[in-house]
């Protein structure tokens, strides 16, 4: 993999991590345009590109990061949201396994369109208002639709940005939710993913260090200038264009790889 290749799919994920689309998705049409081989030793690339989001995001919400680890509350409220994880990445594991080939991708891409337009129109049609404190039933469920992006394709932040609406919070307490449990999520996740890498680090990588980093670089610096223009744009509550985008781009690629 060349140098340009890693900056170009640290660009796809920083501009995608922080919108409702699946930024997983589209590092795998990326490295499918750009003819980049699948292999157990380009995770390290995609954990890279993972981790300079991360740090991106670590940074922007670096106040109310502050504020959860001030609150016994709140710390374990995120904590409880993150059990069902735990269970569905064993559940999930041979349906993951069968939807990570690129036949499926088109068809995830789908669902998560509509998981968007579902949320839309139960939040409108809910009348239900929220209380200030959130149930413990409410992070339960964010949880456990959260899981659902162990799939590829089904976006993380889609998924429970809609599950929190439905549930009816705000739009800004439902997206601010989402991404402050999105950190604990993918550090998660990509210490598992790590803990797998080693098993071939004796290996000689496809991709060099100087890659790696080209990859975190472009994710962290793209992401840095993205992450507050989509938090504002989401907070507004309107999903619906990120859910037919989701639709089309999902078609696309199902009828190219029927």
């Amino acid at each position: 993999m060349s140098f340009l290749e890693s900056i170009l799919l640290g660009i796809v994920q920083g501009f995608t991590e922080f919108l409702p689309v699946s930024s997983s998705a589209h590092l795998k049409i990326a490295k499918f345009l750009l003819k980049v081989q699948e292999s157990d030793s380009s995770v390290l690339l995609d954990l890279s590109c993972h981790l300079g989001t991360l740090m991106a995001l670590m940074l922007f919400l670096r106040k109310d990061i502050w504020d959860i680890l001030k609150s016994t509350r709140k710390m374990l409220l995120f904590f409880l949201a993150l059990i069902p994880l735990i269970p569905c990445y064993f559940l999930l594991k041979p349906l993951r396994d069968i939807a990570s080939s690129q036949e499926f991708l088109g068809p995830c891409l789908i669902g998560t369109g509509l998981i968007l337009l579902a949320g839309q129109s139960l939040r409108m049609s809910r009348s239900e208002v929220r209380a200030a404190t959130p149930k413990i039933k409410d992070v339960l469920m964010i949880g456990t639709l959260q899981s659902a992006a162990l799939i590829p394709g089904i976006s993380r932040s889609a998924a429970t940005i809609s599950c929190a609406r439905v549930l009816g919070w705000s739009p800004k307490e439902a997206v601010r939710f989402s991404f402050l449990l999105s950190i604990p999520t993918v550090i998660g996740g990509n210490l598992i993913e790590l803990l797998k890498a080693t098993s071939f680090a004796h290996q000689e990588t496809a991709v060099p260090f100087f890659g790696l980093f080209a990859a975190f670089g472009s994710a962290f610096l793209i992401g840095f200038f993205v992450v507050k223009k989509a938090i504002e744009y989401l907070e507004k509550g309107n999903l619906k264009p990120f859910a037919w985008y989701a639709l089309s781009l999902g078609t696309l690629v199902t009828l190219y790889f029927i």
